[in-house]
């Protein structure tokens, strides 16, 4: 249970406490004014003599119940109702005896009658005190377990909003750099370029075009896509790219058929790449070498986007930067087990993304 709802619940059981306090004031004045006027009726005795035992029993359960659970609930969820039982036990017989001797004390029995009044009134008090507070204390349980869930309920909800919130802004941010205005010119001159002399090449570029922009439009739908699709979409965003580009993009892909099944974040591939391009194919005179490859190590999936540029830091990176994006999104879907790491490896840089996969089988063909 969190701090917060743990201090609310232990200030509103104390408030409670301090009622019962108060009550017990003005027990004790009433019993005051009783022991003075001994013509008092025998019903007024016995009312008096259960206040005795309600006062001495049930504060001293009510404060101790509220401790248990308190410190036990979410610690010994299997032990509490015996720690409550055991506690109820010890309070009820403590309190007999107790409750007897202020009686006795008080002159609402012939002394020397300790031994039957205690004889008399424990195994009611034992029994009284079980009832109410197994009662009590299997319904406050009961809350406490309840609230829990409709807070771990909401702060899921809140997680996957945020998650999704995430995801529709790498959309977005995808989107816009489809949409972009250099990019859209760049594409069309480069198949109406290729419409005179390679006409099915243009035509096909112009798929991939609409594939890309229908990709990124549906992206939102879904957390997670087969990993088969996403290296669809980075193959046919790098042959749009290679229209641009001729041979200054140089780009392998080595992703085993086998793990097309696996599930991952829609566009995370894909910004890897879109990077490469956009901050070393684009900048050089005599472009890159891009190397996209797949593995599984230990349960876990490794994609890496590897180019030949001069590197960069994720530290230096905002978290509106497409890739800043991407590490909170695996984040949020994956929590410790998924991560975005940038590496040097001699003249190389590696951008990694790690997640979890359940299985995969032995590779053998690529995607």
């Amino acid at each position: 249970m969190p701090a917060t709802g743990q201090k609310e619940t232990w200030t509103r059981s104390f408030l409670k406490g301090i009622r019962i306090v108060a009550a017990a004031a003005v027990f004790v004045a009433l019993l005051l004014f009783i022991t003075q006027h001994p013509q008092l009726s025998e019903a007024w005795n016995k009312f008096f003599n259960s206040l005795v035992y309600s006062a001495l029993i049930g504060l001293p359960c009510a404060l101790v119940l509220n401790a248990i659970g308190y410190r036990y609930t979410d610690r010994f969820p299997r032990l509490i109702v015996l720690m409550n039982i055991g506690a109820l036990l010890a309070i009820a017989t403590a309190g007999s005896f107790a409750g007897a001797f202020v009686l006795e004390r008080a002159g609402f029995f012939t002394r020397g009658h300790y031994w039957d009044e205690i004889h008399s009134s424990l195994p009611i008090c034992i029994v009284i005190t079980l009832a109410f507070g197994i009662s009590i204390s299997s319904y406050e349980t009961m809350r406490h377990r309840l609230q829990n869930a409709t807070l771990e309920l909401r702060t899921r909800q809140v997680e996957q909003e945020r998650a999704n919130k995430l995801l529709v802004e790498a959309r977005l941010s995808s989107l816009e750099s489809r949409i972009h205005p250099h990019f859209l010119f760049n594409t069309l001159n480069s198949i109406a370029s290729l419409i005179p002399s390679d006409p099915k090449r243009a035509e096909a570029t112009v798929g991939k075009l609409a594939s890309l922009l229908r990709f990124s439009l549906n992206a939102g739908n879904s957390s997670l896509v087969p990993l088969e699709q996403e290296v669809k979409i980075v193959r046919e965003y790098l042959e749009i790219e290679s229209t641009r580009f001729g041979t200054r993009l140089r780009y392998q892909i080595l992703v085993p058929r086998e793990f097309g099944s696996i599930k991952v974040p829609p566009l995370a591939l894909e910004t890897l790449v879109e990077n490469s391009v956009k901050h070393v194919v684009a900048q050089r005179t005599e472009g890159a070498s891009i190397q996209v490859t797949g593995s599984v190590l230990d349960g876990s999936l490794r994609l890496e986007v590897i180019d030949d540029g001069p590197g960069f830091s994720l530290a230096a990176i905002s978290p509106e930067h497409g890739l800043g994006n991407l590490a909170a999104r695996l984040q949020f879907l994956f929590e410790d087990r998924g991560r975005l790491d940038v590496t040097r490896d001699g003249a190389k840089t590696i951008a990694r993304i790690s997640l979890p996969v359940e299985s995969a089988s032995p590779p053998s063909r690529c995607l």
